[in-house]
């Protein structure tokens, strides 16, 4: 595989970034075009209204190379994991809606959330959950799932991430290879799963495996131990997971996030510069660094550095780049520049319509359930 770019440049192709605020840094923008960076994740922060959302956006698209253009990513789940403001459509938690059990009414809502996350110049929806809400305990999937049981986790995952696709939105299910059996949050340390391979295989593993073969364009990684794939290492850390397992067994073929590496699982055990490097020799393909842009760059001087030692490392880096060169210019961000049309789209009579089918569907099931 070859990639025709200055080892700065290949590097930084690996690393997407955030930062604050609604203005996008002249320092980031520079970063961007200059080939430091692959892109771009978005905040509550980041994103105050539909204007602001979409000059931030036509700033960061014009900021890329031709050749490069860049992710523009946000989380826009639904429910409690919702970025975006009014008008903007915000669904309800996705368990809410996969106990609807219509899966074209979740493909045609998730069109609804592609077509205006488009509009804007946003390409990339970190959405959906493939996690299995198997455990009450779980204070950070809960609700986000849609099931809880892996078919009806995995069947709502696959219509909401082919719906997004449909719509010219790059998907990524999360968080492999399962968040959902969890007591700790992996933003304020890192959790373990005991569970044996069999049980894995059996409620963790599946929606990934249909998300797999469903196309999905990518995947993000859990900050976990899983003690029976690869003890004591996080899985974002794991060759014998992010390669082994998801590559070579289950055969995905998309690009890889990271979890965000400022994440206390990660950064109280790892500098960024050494789980920056890990991340990529385990098989990640994108490093998500979401707040430091300090972090950010000792991560990118990382990597270059260790690419001009190692050719493995090298070579490797050179996939990753071009797992996520391919992507971006398959689906470029695109932002619509008419304030008339956004506003035609964003809140409009699509989206509108999609909560009202929604509101419907969830009153039937809630009189057929006191019937």
């Amino acid at each position: 595989m070859q990639l025709d770019l200055e080892l700065e440049i290949l590097c930084g192709q690996l690393i997407v970034g955030g930062f604050g605020g609604a203005e996008p840094p002249a320092r980031y923008l520079r970063a961007l075009a200059e080939g430091r960076r692959g892109g771009a994740i978005l905040f509550r922060r980041n994103v105050p209204d539909v204007a602001s959302t979409a000059r931030l956006c036509q700033a960061l698209a014009a900021a890329g190379d031709p050749e490069r253009p860049p992710f523009i990513g946000i989380d826009q789940e639904g429910g409690r994991v919702t970025r975006l403001p009014a008008p903007f459509l915000t669904l309800p938690p996705m368990r809410s809606l996969g106990e609807l059990r219509d899966l074209a009414l979740l493909r045609r809502a998730a069109r609804a959330v592609a077509s205006e996350l488009r509009a804007v110049g946003i390409n990339l929806n970190f959405a959906p959950v493939l996690d299995v809400d198997s455990n009450p305990a779980n204070p950070i999937i809960g609700d986000r799932a849609f099931g809880r049981d892996p078919r009806t986790a995995a069947e709502g995952a696959v219509a909401f991430l082919e719906g997004l696709q449909e719509e010219r939105v790059l998907a990524c299910g999360k968080h492999f290879p399962g968040h959902g059996d969890t007591a700790l949050d992996s933003h304020l340390a890192l959790p373990t799963i005991a569970h044996g391979r069999g049980r894995l295989d059996e409620i963790e593993l599946p929606p990934f495996r249909a998300a797999s073969r469903a196309g999905v364009a990518s995947l993000m990684t859990a900050h976990i131990v899983v003690e029976a794939l690869d003890p004591g290492v996080p899985a974002t850390l794991s060759r014998a997971i992010c390669t082994g397992l998801l590559r070579d067994e289950i055969g995905f073929e998309g690009v890889l996030f990271s979890d965000d590496l400022e994440m206390a699982a990660i950064a109280a055990h790892y500098p960024v510069e050494e789980a920056a490097a890990a991340a990529i020799s385990a098989g990640c393909d994108a490093l998500l660094i979401c707040k430091d842009e300090e972090a950010q760059d000792r991560a990118h001087e990382a990597l270059v550095r260790k690419a001009e030692r190692e050719p493995r490392f090298r070579e490797r880096c050179v996939e990753a780049a071009a797992r996520c060169l391919r992507l971006r210019r398959a689906c470029p961000p695109r932002p619509v520049s008419s304030p008339a049309a956004l506003a035609e789209v964003v809140g409009g009579p699509a989206s509108r319509e999609v909560l009202a089918e929604i509101e419907r569907a969830r009153a039937a099931l809630a009189a057929g359930a006191a019937t």
